[in-house]
């Protein structure tokens, strides 16, 4: 990478010096082109108020020839003017003619020259035209080659050590960050790239956290399956080897059921969260009314709130909330099942459907054990509880809370949790 950026950097520079060396060429000789029309116009003003017959010019200093009206040349200081051809078309008479002053620029191949003309209307109609003979523009970089190339090494060796300083300069952070991007502070390195060592090391980090998370995620569910199977497992060897009363026959089956109940949900709400964990789900969106899907799964949870001993009072508005239907029942399911689960006999749990700032909301709340401060930050999290035992002894899986918040995500939603410990917990989950 840094060879190559170094040999970018030098055939860069190497072009920027030839083409500043064209331009300059070109430049020169167009002041130098300025500079002798000019020097013409003077010397023409100068000839112009006397004979120019009567001056004595030298080949080497100018041409002057004067024209008359019809195109025949009346005097040339350097050939006969009886044996000259007629002037009449040429661009600098007809330019003269007709604007007062005429310029002309013509290249001679016999002599390689350029020869600059200048020709001026007399008063008396007739044109007065100076010449003179000027080096070409090859002649021009001919004379100037070896100083433009001097100064061109020069000037790239001069770019190439910068290119290399410059390289090696830029290049050092990215080096420093493939070896120990963690540790790299984003000071260390240009402004330029801090915002891409941020998103790098971000970015990074998020790996390291997700590999970290699905680590622990699968080591919890390791965990949460082995239980459940191992009592199973356990309850079914007793009764294989008749070491089980028939009259306690029915506890045993009782236990079996449960955990396979408990395996079940287990298995339902992982590949729950499975599927709100991948991209590439598709999630179809239809306008519907919250309040019925709230009332419809109220009464879904009648019967297990009455064997915990809960009432579930519902209340509310119509409102209208575009989402994926069946993702927002479990979100209203999982809510009412917490609220349900963490409760005391002979509470009470609130599930109400009202519009808040023009938005929908979903409240619920109950009047159970509550959560701690410490424990609120956390519930969200796969497989957390803050009371694992009474979790587990009513079939909880500790995965309802993170398919709560995948959902709220899917849905740019927002759930806000207010909960003192031993006084209940209130969940609100704000529509967009």
């Amino acid at each position: 990478m840094k060879k190559t950026m170094n040999v970018r950097f030098m055939i860069i520079s190497a072009a920027a010096i030839l083409i500043t060396a064209l331009i300059s060429t070109i430049l020169f000789f167009h002041i130098l082109k300025r500079q002798v029309f000019a020097d013409l116009q003077a010397y023409e003003h100068v000839i112009s108020q006397v004979d120019p017959s009567m001056l004595e010019i030298s080949k080497e200093e100018m041409r002057v020839t004067v024209i008359a009206e019809d195109g025949e040349v009346l005097f040339d200081s350097q050939a006969n003017a009886k044996e000259m051809e007629n002037h009449k078309d040429r661009p600098e008479i007809q330019a003269a003619r007709r604007y007062g002053v005429g310029e002309k620029v013509r290249w001679s191949d016999t002599f390689s020259v350029h020869t600059f003309y200048y020709a001026a209307l007399m008063e008396d109609g007739s044109v007065l035209r100076v010449a003179k003979q000027s080096t070409s523009l090859y002649d021009v970089m001919k004379n100037t080659i070896m100083v433009i190339v001097v100064i061109a090494v020069i000037t790239f060796i001069l770019c190439a050590v910068a290119a290399h300083l410059l390289t090696r300069r830029m290049i050092e952070p990215i080096e420093r960050m493939a070896h120990s991007l963690l540790v790299l502070e984003e000071d260390n390195v240009y402004e330029e790239i801090r915002p891409f060592v941020k998103t790098i090391k971000e970015q990074h980090m998020n790996i390291l956290n997700h590999a970290k998370l699905r680590q622990e995620f699968t080591a919890n569910v390791s965990h949460e399956l082995k239980t459940p199977l191992t009592a199973i497992s356990g309850y079914a060897e007793l009764i294989e080897n008749g070491m089980v009363q028939q009259e306690d026959m029915g506890r045993f089956a009782g236990q079996i059921q449960k955990n396979a109940n408990r395996l079940l949900n287990l298995i339902n709400d992982i590949m729950k969260l499975s599927e709100l964990d991948s991209e590439e789900m598709e999630i179809p969106f239809e306008k519907f009314d919250l309040y019925d899907l709230a009332e419809n799964t109220m009464h879904m949870m009648e019967l297990p709130a009455q064997k915990q001993d809960v009432e579930l009072i519902f209340s509310g508005e119509h409102v209208e909330v575009n989402g994926g239907k069946s993702l927002i029942e479990e979100l209203i399911y999982n809510l009412i099942s917490n609220a349900i689960r963490y409760n005391v006999k002979g509470g009470r749990v609130y599930i109400k459907v009202e519009v808040e700032n023009e938005h929908p909301v979903l409240v619920v709340e109950d009047t159970g054990i509550g959560i701690s401060k410490e424990h609120q930050e956390r519930i969200f999290e796969r497989f957390y509880r803050v009371d694992k035992s009474r979790s587990k002894s009513t079939g909880g899986t500790g995965l309802g809370l993170a398919i709560v918040k995948h959902i709220i995500a899917q849905h740019d939603a927002a759930i806000t949790v207010e909960s003192e410990e031993g006084k209940g917990t209130k969940m609100k989950v704000i529509f967009g």
